[in-house]
């Protein structure tokens, strides 16, 4: 038996619901009536959204979902509901990584520095209230935090103590232009407070905590496919992804090899350090990039690859004091902004007082080569221009971060990097191609070495080793590769992404024949917004489609 109640009413309550327990995700989604929350991670909060999903999950399955409603927007509804409540009930993130608070905490108070969206007085009270509300959070990571495995502790540490140098440092030069003394003392005693809590759990992580660290880092086979099954739509099993990563990963090595032996006689390594060495000077990284993103934009648009929307104002800029921790980034307003407003593509470059021996270290994973590829993915046609899109979608569904697929949005950044070389970007600049390929390799390890550490026996150090003998990376990076699988099991999705992008791009192909075109086929998907694979392949190829998204 049906309910009356109308789908567009139902999505509207529950992503109200959504913004209003996930205050940081609303500020990044463009909505701001709780930019002075942070998030309550208490117990009794946590087991009360369970009950509170599940009742939305009986309230949607009594929606018809073919009487008029949107059948995809239904699905991708309910595929979120579950997918929530995997995580509470099995995931459970916020009881073994310290690094989730911390990660939090900086997150939600950089939202309300990095965009103008309100004047910066009104921000200011808001980081206040913030500030104020950190001591709770710290207290709930005490209080759930008990047997986390070493290496989270290890990177909380980093975290947390990144954290205490935002406040300290970054926060008060992030509202310089503020005047109000009352206001600025009143975030002196707060930002005072909100260190004292930080360095209190610090301590307790370094005396009490790391010490007896027993946990294990891994999912386990079942949870990890559960996951990538309820969050992305893919149903294939570990062995099976397995078989997939390590084909691509031989492929693309070929590739990379048949490259390199054009420029320094088949050796990869040599020829790729050969062209980490070739890199802007030290203080002009913003300046070619600004050049980079002109000359993408200027060929995605002669080439007819994708419709380019205007009215959205992109700015390469340094890294801002307050968040210099990133190498680079892309900052976008929320989508639901009801003014246009600068986006930032950010890059790191070196500071005067380093040594000659580290800003050449710098420099040198922003080679001319890898930069091509990280502009490609942050900007045209990757990140901002999915932003670009994004921002004139009227579904909400599709177009809040809340309900973003991982595997789409990165996904569709990756696949730019290699659909624009395809097309002949630089065609006769091997750096181009092999960038292109680098930054492939490095993801396909992501992808090895996520499954087998969560779902296989793999330690982090063999994980090591993966990515410096198959990617040809550096020991110090290649162990941050590895460290990082253990702690984001989800950084698989990046290749698996651009695979079932590929996949799906062959199949409309295929079943249109001489009237496919490039073009539509990516206005189409980006016409999707946010939504999963399985969405996208229902979208383009009909409402029966039963295709596997990845095989």
């Amino acid at each position: 038996m049906y309910s009356a109640e109308p789908l567009p009413h139902f999505v509207d309550e529950y992503l109200g619901f959504l913004h209003e327990i996930h205050p940081t995700s609303a500020t990044f989604d463009g909505v701001h009536p709780h930019d002075d929350l942070l998030e309550d991670l208490s117990r009794p909060t946590l087991d009360a959204r369970v009950r509170d999903l599940g009742a939305f999950g009986r309230r949607l399955a009594a929606i018809d979902p073919s009487s008029g409603a949107d059948r995809v927007e239904h699905s991708i509804v309910e595929a979120d509901i579950k997918a929530r409540l995997f995580e509470l009930e099995h995931l459970r993130p916020w009881d073994y990584s310290p690094q989730y608070y911390a990660e939090l905490l900086s997150t939600s108070l950089a939202s309300q520095v990095l965009f103008p969206y309100a004047p910066v007085a009104d921000r200011a009270r808001r980081i206040l209230s913030k500030l104020r509300q950190a001591p709770r959070l710290l207290l709930s990571a005490r209080d759930n935090v008990k047997d986390p495995h070493g290496l989270f502790v290890k990177v909380g540490l980093e975290t947390l103590r990144g954290a205490v140098r935002f406040i300290e440092d970054d926060l008060p030069r992030a509202l310089a232009a503020l005047d109000d003394m009352h206001l600025l003392a009143d975030l002196a005693d707060a930002s005072t407070a909100a260190g004292e809590a930080l360095g209190g759990y610090i301590d307790d992580l370094e005396r009490e905590v790391g010490p007896r660290a027993r946990g294990s880092f891994r999912l386990g086979r079942e949870r990890f496919e559960q996951k990538l099954r309820l969050e992305e739509g893919i149903g294939l099993g570990a062995e099976a992804l397995l078989r997939i990563a390590t084909r691509e990963l031989e492929a693309t090595q070929e590739a990379f090899r048949e490259e390199a032996g054009r420029l320094d006689g088949g050796d990869p390594t040599a020829a790729w350090r050969k062209l980490k060495a070739e890199h802007p000077a030290p203080g002009e990284l913003v300046t070619v990039a600004e050049g980079q993103v002109r000359e993408l934009l200027e060929f995605v648009q002669r080439q007819g690859l994708v419709s380019v929307p205007e009215g959205e104002h992109l700015v390469v800029a340094p890294t801002p004091r307050f968040y210099r921790w990133t190498f680079a980034s892309m900052w976008t307003p929320g989508p639901f902004e009801t003014r246009p407003m600068r986006a930032y593509y950010y890059l790191t470059d070196v500071e005067p007082a380093w040594t000659a021996e580290r800003k050449e270290e710098h420099l040198r994973d922003f080679s001319y080569g890898a930069l091509w590829a990280i502009s490609m993915h942050e900007t045209y046609p990757g990140h901002f221009l999915h932003y670009q899109h994004l921002r004139r979608l009227t579904s909400k569904p599709r177009k809040s971060i809340l309900f973003a697929s991982a595997a789409f949005v990165e996904g569709w950044a990756h696949y730019c990097e290699q659909m624009i070389v395809e097309a002949g970007f630089r065609r006769r600049d091997p750096s181009v191609r092999l960038g292109q390929l680098a930054e492939a390799l490095i993801r396909l390890c992501r992808f090895v070495v996520g499954i087998r550490l969560h779902a296989d026996d793999l330690s982090v150090e063999q994980g090591m080793r993966i990515f410096r003998d198959q990617a040809f990376l550096e020991e110090p990076a290649a162990r941050r590769e590895a460290e990082r699988g253990a702690f984001d099991p989800g950084y698989v999705v990046y290749s698996a992404g651009k695979l079932m992008l590929l996949k799906l791009r062959e199949d409309c192909r295929a079943r249109l024949g001489t009237k496919f075109s490039l073009r539509a086929f990516h206005d189409g998907l980006l016409g999707g917004g946010h939504m999963a694979f399985p969405f996208h392949r229902r979208m383009l190829l009909g409402d029966d489609d039963r295709g596997p998204v990845l095989e």
